[in-house]
């Protein structure tokens, strides 16, 4: 099994910095997982941000985010990494990060997920 868990969620003001961190336990790195970051905000569907392939050599950003968010892996340390720049009031969310054999933007592609991060961009 895979066991995902995020941190480094939290407050910050807009134009600000945040770095999530997503630990994962078990074959994850191992068996060649893709890695994806997703948010949702309330009364909102879950959407993609941001996904690395196993090797780490393509990465794949939503629109809304790219240029201003950074997705990245530590195989050795088992975690992945979405470094938040420039944040923005419509970035508030829960932040999960998600496993999947396939690299792809599509939720219900990535069977493993974490509990979520709450980030809250204040105005």
């Amino acid at each position: 099994q895979v066991q995902l868990v995020e941190s480094g969620g939290g407050l910050v003001q807009a134009g600000g910095s945040l770095r999530l961190s997503c630990a994962a336990s078990g074959r994850t790195f191992s068996s060649g997982y893709a890695m994806g970051w997703f948010r949702q905000a309330p009364g909102k569907e879950r959407e993609f941000v941001a996904a690395v392939s196993w090797s780490g050599d393509s990465t794949y950003y939503a629109g809304s985010v790219k240029g201003r968010f950074t997705i990245s892996r530590d195989t050795a340390k088992n975690t992945v990494y979405l470094q938040m720049n420039s944040l923005k009031p419509e970035d508030t969310a829960v932040y999960y990060c998600a496993a999947s054999r396939i690299l792809t933007y599509t939720p219900s592609t990535y069977p493993f997920w974490g509990q979520g991060a709450q980030v809250t961009v204040s105005s």
